[in-house]
């Protein structure tokens, strides 16, 4: 499998660490007229991402973040999620979709984990074996670790 490219970006100094991961939210209000505006939000909202590079450049002044940014490369991070056991086969791509709705089951956060975009397309990394719990509707889920496609 070929690895993404990393994509470089801004982010606060005080987070600006190898390993941080994070879920790009998008632009604040505050980003509007910034000249750095381009470099800071050229990356997909709601997609999870993981610094693997701290750039050794010069820090810029920023409205958000109280001590400035830095520049950092940075991929798409994998995410750990539930799907149904008849998808869980590694290295095949899978479109996500949520199975189901309920916000009070114990399984909800795993179902609807943060960075993943329903109606993408991943990779089965990893089985990493069933759920925690049993479904309440019913479904054989497996938890799997989905890379970006």
């Amino acid at each position: 499998m070929l690895l993404k490219k990393a994509k470089v970006t801004l982010i606060g100094s005080v987070l600006a660490k190898p390993g941080l991961e994070f879920v790009y939210e998008g632009p604040a209000e505050e980003c509007e007229g910034c000249k750095m505006r381009k470099v800071c939000h050229n990356l997909q909202p709601g997609k999870k991402y993981r610094i693997v590079e701290v750039r050794p450049t010069t820090k810029h002044d920023c409205p958000v973040h109280l001590d400035s940014v830095n520049a950092v490369e940075v991929i798409e991070s994998p995410i750990i999620a539930l799907i149904g056991a008849d998808m869980a086969i590694v290295n095949s791509k899978v479109q996500y979709e949520f199975p189901c709705t309920r916000t009070g089951c114990r399984n909800f956060l795993l179902c609807h984990p943060d960075g993943i975009i329903e109606g993408e397309k991943y990779i089965v990394g990893e089985v990493l074996g069933s759920a925690p719990e049993i479904c309440e509707r019913g479904k054989t889920l497996k938890r799997v670790e989905l890379r970006p496609a």
